[in-house]
Order: C-alpha cells, then structure tokens, then sequence
C-alpha cells in the first residue's frame, strides 16, 4: 500500500530566545484531512512551534516540509500563500471594523474605476453574508460591527474565512479559551466540517477536554520537547492528562 505523504513534516526544530530554549529537536507530521490535538502546559513550546509553522519566527534548526516539498516560511504571508490559515486566542478580528471588512480583511476586492482601484464592498458584503449564513452565525447585515458578536460567532466566522479562502491547514490557538457551552459546541461543529471539506487542523490548547471529542491524534510538549504521541483509540483523556502532568509516556503507550 502506498504510503501517503504528511501534509506537514516538522523534523529536529529547534528555537532559542537567548539562553532559553523553548523547542529541542521536535518532530510533528499532519496527516492530510487530519485533526491534530497540540498540548501542554502553558511554556511547553506550543505556540513557538505553531509561529514557526506559521512564519512568524524562522527555527534556528530543523527542517519543514509542507506537501512533500521543504518550505521555508520568512513570513505569514508566505505561510498563508500556501494555504496555512492560524485563527488566534484573541485579535483574529477587529471590534471596530464590519464583519464584512474582517471577512476580507488583507484580501479585500477591488475594483477599477479609472486610474483608481477601489474596494469592491457589494461583491465583499455579498460573499460574506452567503458565507456567513452557511456558517449558522444569525446576524443582520455584514455592515455590523464584529463587537455585537458573541465569542462563538467570533471564532466560527473566523474559521469560515480561512474556509472560504481554500485553506489546507487550519492552525487554531486555544480557540474554546472563555466560551459558554452552546459556543464551544458550536465551533467543534465548524472544526468538523472543515475536516469534512479536507482541510487539515491543528487544534492547540492546554486543556485536552477541548480537544478530545474532533481529534484523533495528540501530541504532547513540556518545556519545549515532545514527550509523547498517541491516538484516541489508545488513551483516554485521563491518559493524556497524566503524560502532560508527569512529562513521561507510560511503557503500554509507547509505539
């Protein structure tokens, strides 16, 4: 059977900060259409590692591969051009802006009206109202400042842009982080059907409750290396917890 290649291949990344060392020759693959669960405790590297991914930061060592070919990201930009999309904690959208300006926002439309290009708002408002719908977020007109929306509705508007724009791998940040129950159930419904449509995720958090029910993978980092690596089928929550909590794999866990 031919084996398929990992849509993300992380081998040996390393990353200081001077004299701290926050990633120590960390391996990661994604599987493509695959949701990944990133855990630890706050300073185990987690998000260091994603901001490399990311292009945020350039790893003083290692190597990445994304879709079989070595990538070297110098910045978002270039991450997001092939297709990496990462809906943050927080600041994913701007309050004082319209949800159809932060639907769009760094890719808006434009239109040419003489020597002039200027923002195509019907075709913005447009696609953002069809695709906010499809979403389920109930809003009233795209015109609407992003603060009337509840922290759920922020978080699956913000994974319906990355949709929207063909996103490969969906990198989420501790997104459940301050969400009511009926908002969490929410966006583990939309991080479903982004998997659905073939879409890769890496759902980073500290808490594996947030994670466990979409994922089928866990990788486990503490004070920036990894200290394991398992599937659902084999490891409960409890199970994950206790690797985090102790930093060590248990002998019948380890492949």
């Amino acid at each position: 059977m031919q084996k398929i290649t990992p849509l993300v291949k992380m081998v040996d990344i390393e990353k200081n900060f001077g004299a701290v060392q926050a990633l120590k020759k960390v391996n990661v693959e994604v599987q493509p259409g695959e949701i990944l669960g990133l855990l630890g405790d706050n300073g185990a590297g987690k998000s260091t590692l994603i901001k490399i991914l990311a292009g945020v930061f350039p790893p003083d060592a290692g190597e990445i591969f994304f879709e079989g070919k070595q990538v070297n990201f110098l910045s978002p930009k270039d991450a997001r051009a092939s297709g990496i999309e990462t809906v943050h904690q927080a600041l994913s959208l701007v309050n004082v802006m319209s949800i159809s300006r932060n639907f769009f926002l760094g890719r808006e439309p434009t239109k040419k009206i003489g020597p002039v290009n200027l923002l195509d708002r019907k075709k913005m408002d447009e696609e953002c109202k069809k695709a906010v719908t499809g979403l389920g977020v109930r809003v009233r007109s795209p015109h609407e400042f992003v603060s009337i929306l509840s922290g759920g509705e922020r978080q699956a508007i913000s994974i319906g842009r990355a949709m929207h724009f063909k996103v490969k791998l969906l990198i989420l940040d501790e997104p459940l982080t301050a969400l009511s129950v009926r908002e969490t159930k929410e966006v583990l419904r939309q991080v479903e059907k982004a998997k659905e449509s073939g879409v890769s995720v890496i759902f980073i958090t500290h808490n594996v409750y947030h994670v466990y029910p979409v994922a089928e993978r866990f990788v486990m980092l503490d004070k920036g290396i990894k200290i394991g690596e398992v599937y659902k089928k084999d490891a409960s929550p409890e199970d994950i917890i206790e690797i985090i909590a102790t930093g060590k794999m248990p002998q019948e866990l380890k492949s």
